[in-house]
């Protein structure tokens, strides 16, 4: 068994192969044509053999693995990092307008208008994540990212020509109601297409690239806002107006790019069913779900009794907080600093730069050393020193070091967390849920930052950098626990006495 691949078709009887199946399923094969080639008995044998992982390449040949895995690379992450870099440009881009000229048109330094224009888009960016995510595979990928991203493209170049913040308001509400499905459908999609050895580069090369491009959007929105007077309309509306354009035509282009899900890519033309049976099978030895499975309101239930997904969902909270902090006040602080508006424009990118190669860099070594835990602490505790570093106001320079090891540290965690969570469940409606769950609560890390970090704090905002570090140590202890816990199962499962996640064999990533 362990030297036949799985696009192999054998010679045995009809009534054998019967009994051919999915690993973790309990009638259908993946697909009627072709089989792949393994008993019922089989496959469970050899995922529990195997551990879910060192076996899972027996039968293929190396470098067509190397050749496929790189095509799905090419054509997936390019555009998935596309698409969320606008996303992270979108969303964030208030904080540029805001020092370009918004802030006095649109009164947002009085009370708290621009809390509550950065807070709103969160509201429903929660609250509609789930049932996006569950139109996912009804829709298809290419469908439904394609028009949600053309949609909110619509709304950016709406809020360019808005009259006073409470229009604004309203239209970061429906921008925020349209990326509500993007991210955790992005997230689903790469963690179906990759084992959990080669997931952490690949979900930080998309997030990351995203980051370090949206890093260069207060450059680019510097840039724009020179466009001032033309057409009549004031430089900060010029922002909004052009990077929405911008999403626009990207969303549109996105619908021939994006792939869909390895079971469905070849009716789309872009995989040979020899291709697909060599991504499926290596992701059933793997981890033992490449057959897909709906999310009933029974699985719902059972998966919401489980507290590990509201941790991942508390430590990803955690994490986006500062990432949201960053976004939206780093300008401010470095303008309180005494740099000028063209500096603060410059400066706010370079945090970003550094912070795209430290975290992939950490994220090499994720997958090299098939580790997660030791990583996250690392860059928590990055964060904290970074954090720390900007209460030094008698020194510029410690406190612009500070602002680099913090975006390196916060940004790097956010693929981090995500593949943590990702790499210890198993089932198809199971990530599809645990995805929502801890995108959710980067919503409402969103709304922590919009609360914490206000406008009557500026410069410093210091509460809001006490509350920071002080979610970076619970991310630290939240870790130490799930690896005690984790190392005890996984020597329970490894000795046959316990089985996690539902899955013989199974054991936890640390």
């Amino acid at each position: 068994m362990a030297d036949r691949p799985a696009h192999h078709i054998d010679s045995r009887s009809s009534d054998e192969k019967e009994d051919k199946v999915a690993v973790g399923t309990t009638d259908a094969p993946f697909h009627s044509e072709p089989e792949l080639g393994y008993t019922r008995q089989e496959a469970a044998d050899a995922h529990e053999l195997t551990g879910g992982f060192s076996d899972i390449n027996s039968g293929f040949d190396e470098q067509e693995i190397k050749r496929v895995r790189t095509r799905i690379d090419r054509r997936l992450l390019p555009i998935l990092g596309a698409l969320y870099s606008i996303a992270l440009i979108d969303r964030t881009n208030l904080s540029a307008a805001r020092i370009a000229g918004a802030e006095k048109d649109l009164k947002l330094n009085v009370g708290q208008n621009y809390t509550i224009a950065t807070l709103i888009f969160f509201v429903p960016y929660i609250i509609f994540e789930m049932p996006s995510n569950l139109l996912l595979r009804k829709i298809g990928p290419a469908k439904q990212l394609s028009a949600i991203a053309t949609l909110w493209g619509i709304v950016m170049m709406a809020q360019g020509f808005v009259k006073d913040w409470k229009q604004l308001v309203v239209t970061r509400f429906f921008t925020g109601l349209l990326e509500a499905g993007f991210f955790p459908a992005c997230v689903l999609l790469v963690s179906c297409f990759y084992v959990r050895r080669e997931s952490q580069v690949r979900m930080s090369a998309f997030y990351l690239v995203s980051v370090g491009f949206s890093g260069f959007s207060n450059i680019i929105a510097y840039g724009i806002s020179k466009m001032n007077g033309l057409g009549g309309l004031a430089g900060w509306r010029w922002i909004f107006i052009m990077e929405g354009l911008a999403t626009i035509v990207l969303g549109v282009s996105a619908y021939w790019l994006i792939i869909d899900f390895p079971d469905r890519a070849v009716e789309t033309g872009f995989l040979k069913p020899e291709e697909r049976d060599l991504i499926l099978t290596r992701i059933q030895r793997d981890r033992g779900d490449a057959e897909a499975d709906p999310l009933t309101m029974a699985k719902l239930r059972k998966y919401a009794l489980d507290i590990k997904p509201w941790i991942y969902g508390i430590m990803f909270m955690n994490t986006t907080l500062p990432t949201y902090a960053y976004a939206f006040f780093l300008p401010v602080i470095l303008r309180g600093m005494g740099y000028s508006i063209r500096d603060t424009f410059l400066l706010g990118a370079a945090p970003y730069c550094v912070a795209m190669v430290m975290a992939f860099g950490f994220a090499l070594i994720s997958d090299r050393f098939f580790t997660r835990i030791p990583v996250i602490v690392t860059q928590c505790l990055l964060t904290i020193v970074g954090l720390a570093m900007l209460f030094d106001t008698t020194n510029k320079n410690v406190m612009l070091a500070g602002a680099f090891l913090g975006v390196s540290g916060a940004n790097g965690n956010i693929p981090a967390i995500l593949n943590f969570s990702q790499n210890n469940i198993v089932g198809q409606s199971k990530r599809s849920f645990v995805s929502v769950v801890v995108v959710s609560f980067g919503g409402i890390g969103g709304i922590f930052a919009s609360c914490v970090y206000q406008s009557k704090d500026a410069p410093l905002y210091r509460p809001g950098l006490y509350a920071t570090m002080a979610c970076q140590a619970f991310n630290v202890v939240a870790c130490l626990c799930f690896a005690i816990y984790f190392s005890w199962a996984n020597k329970k499962v490894r000795e046959g006495k316990k089985v996690v996640e539902g899955k013989p064999g199974f054991t936890y990533t640390i």
